[in-house]
């Protein structure tokens, strides 16, 4: 049901309860020069100060906001711009949320995903710096997020004629498990990690980010939970089966997907439909017993048994290419597993002799949580933080 007017019964009420929690999210300041929770008028996509703000005097201790400066994504989301903000200089991103109370559906949605934004701080997971509110309901229409600039994907590093040598792969893999096992922790499901969820800066910092589709885990296993959930390429197969219940190892096969990605080049299971999705995925792994199939719609059980068995072969995953070693194939997979049940969690992958190097890696030059002094790097005691409480 789409409410667009502004008069509309429905979407006043919306306005008026996430416009207060909202305000309840933003703890200023959420990050320093950036002046979180400063209230700013939203006018036709155009953003303007406020009159007070705009009425100080150049020089004073008044928040302004940045101007934008250039699109560099666009989808259904919105738009996000590098920005510069005149404060102090820095390169920001500024997403912009439009037509947050279309319907109930995005409505919540977007709330979760702010929600989600404010509450995680992780080294690998993306977080907002600001959120630029309008200073009355009747205007609130969209939202403005200010998040790190990160210049860059993963799934634009990927298609680059950029060499990827083992090094690169290890340590990007290694900080998507790391930012994972942390929204794991929390009891969070991100239910879209894909390569152009994955941010990467200058650096090779890597953070996770759109939590649009992100829903904390159901532990009652008779609740139906959708299945327009990932995108098709790195869907689990639970999830092409029509599984009405999942948790966690759905993430972990997005993530075997693109590990695969990250040696080959290319898209791992690539194809048309779900149904030919799933038919890749028995090409690589052979045909599942038939109690891994126990969670399957009754349409999918039988295309998957009616069929020829098919054996796994595993062994192509060596040809992907130089990169794809004993150590990195026996990694793949523990998490390319039919069965979730069996699939390697971000806790035990992040403990595989693979990711030894990434690690040492991060931690010695890459990473928040450890520091150098004149006598050496000081290492912090836990590499992979878990969140405590859960979401």
């Amino acid at each position: 049901m789409a409410f667009q007017d502004p008069n509309h019964p429905l979407q006043a009420q919306l306005c008026s309860n996430v416009f207060g929690a909202l305000t309840g999210l933003i703890q200023p300041p959420l990050a320093a020069g950036l002046g979180g929770g400063q209230k700013y008028y939203c006018n036709n996509g155009v953003q303007i100060a406020s009159p007070q703000q705009q009425q100080a005097a150049p020089g004073s201790a008044v928040m302004v906001e940045p101007e934008p400066d250039r699109p560099i994504g666009y989808g259904a989301f919105g738009v996000v711009w590098s920005v510069t903000d005149p404060r102090d200089g820095s390169r920001v991103a500024l997403k912009k949320m439009p037509n947050v109370f279309q319907n109930l559906v995005s409505c919540k949605r977007v709330f979760r995903e702010l929600r989600m934004l404010c509450y995680f701080k992780h080294d690998n997971v993306l977080s907002a710096l600001d959120i630029l509110q309008p200073p009355q309901i009747d205007c609130f229409e969209e939202i403005y997020v200010i998040t790190e600039l990160m210049q860059s994907d993963l799934h634009k590093v990927i298609v680059s004629p950029q060499p990827l040598s083992a090094d690169h792969i290890k340590v990007f893999l290694y900080q998507i498990l790391r930012g994972l096992k942390y929204l794991h922790s929390a009891g969070v499901l991100h239910r879209d990690i894909k390569p152009g969820n994955l941010l990467v800066n200058s650096n090779c910092v890597l953070k996770i980010c759109d939590f649009g589709l992100a829903r904390v885990e159901e532990p009652d296993e008779s609740q139906h939970m959708t299945q327009e959930v990932v995108t098709q390429y790195y869907r689990a197969p639970e999830i092409l089966m029509g599984t009405r219940h999942y948790g966690r190892p759905i993430d972990i096969w997005s993530v075997g997907c693109i590990f695969a990605e990250l040696l080959g080049r290319r898209i791992l299971f690539q194809a048309q439909s779900p149904i030919q999705q799933l038919d890749l995925i028995t090409d690589l792994l052979g045909t599942p017993p038939a109690a891994a199939l126990h969670s399957a719609c009754e349409g999918a059980r039988a295309h998957i048994l009616r069929g020829n068995h098919k054996p796994p072969s595993l062994s192509v995953l060596y040809m992907l290419s130089g990169e794809a070693t004993h150590e990195a194939v026996h990694l793949l997979c523990r998490m390319l597993v039919f069965d979730p049940a069996k699939r390697i969690s971000a806790k035990d992958a992040l403990s595989h002799p693979y990711l030894d190097e990434g690690r040492l890696r991060y931690h010695t030059c890459m990473c928040t949580c450890c520091f150098s002094v004149s006598s050496g790097r000081v290492y912090t005691s836990d590499f992979e933080p878990r969140l405590t409480p859960k979401f």
